[in-house]
This record gives structure tokens, C-alpha cells and sequence, in this order.
């Protein structure tokens, strides 16, 4: 596991504190996975769920207990983003703000660079 002193990607509090809920009501570690894959609208897409295991190239950023885990290859295209847990009138989710990202789409779930 690689730790760094620098935030590659942060954790912002309410995504920590909702990931925590998670965790707990369904018995697991506190620690997100955000990964990037081929697809969506733009080009890329974030893929977010537990993560089962920490590999020896992950990145991790850890926030009040909960671990934020990105693979090395994601991290090229995440580095300097920072993850929030939003909620409004259209409902809640996870949400990347990405310097990196060159455009995106409309439901926030895709980006191109």
C-alpha cells in the first residue's frame, strides 16, 4: 500500500462520513475504491464501490477512519481531484471535481481529457 505525504485525490467529509455509514450497515472496511474506465458519454467513466483489498500500487487517502483507494493507472487521470458526497433535490451521489477533466457530461459520471 502506498501512502504519500502529498493528497493525490481527497476525501472531502461528507464523503467520508457516507462511506462510514455504508460500511458499517453492511459489515465492511470503511474504504472506497474510485477507479476510472473506458466509457460513458465523454470517454471516461468513475466507478465507485467498496474496496474488497488493497493492492501494493493502490494510492490511499485516508479522512477520519475511511480510506480512499485508487489504482495507479486511475491515479494519472485523478490526480489533484477531490471526492464529495452530494445530496439536492435530484438525489445523492458521489461526486468528482477533476482538474484534469477537459470537458464532462451532464450527469457527472463521465469526463474526457
Amino acid at each position: 500500500m502506498t501512502e504519500t505525504a502529498t493528497i493525490e485525490v481527497d476525501l472531502l467529509p461528507a464523503a467520508a462520513k457516507r462511506v462510514a455509514a455504508i460500511a458499517t450497515k453492511l459489515g465492511k472496511d470503511a474504504a472506497l475504491r474510485l477507479s476510472v474506465e473506458g466509457g460513458g458519454c465523454s470517454g471516461f467513466q468513475y466507478r465507485f464501490g467498496l474496496a474488497e483489498s488493497i493492492e501494493s500500487d493502490d494510492h490511499v487517502t485516508e479522512r477520519d477512519g475511511v480510506k480512499l483507494v485508487v489504482d495507479s493507472i486511475s491515479l494519472d487521470l485523478l490526480r489533484g481531484s477531490a471526492v464529495d458526497f452530494v445530496e439536492s433535490l435530484g438525489g445523492a451521489s458521489f461526486q468528482v471535481t477533476n482538474p484534469n477533466a477537459a470537458s464532462g457530461c451532464g450527469c457527472g459520471t463521465s469526463f474526457s481529457v
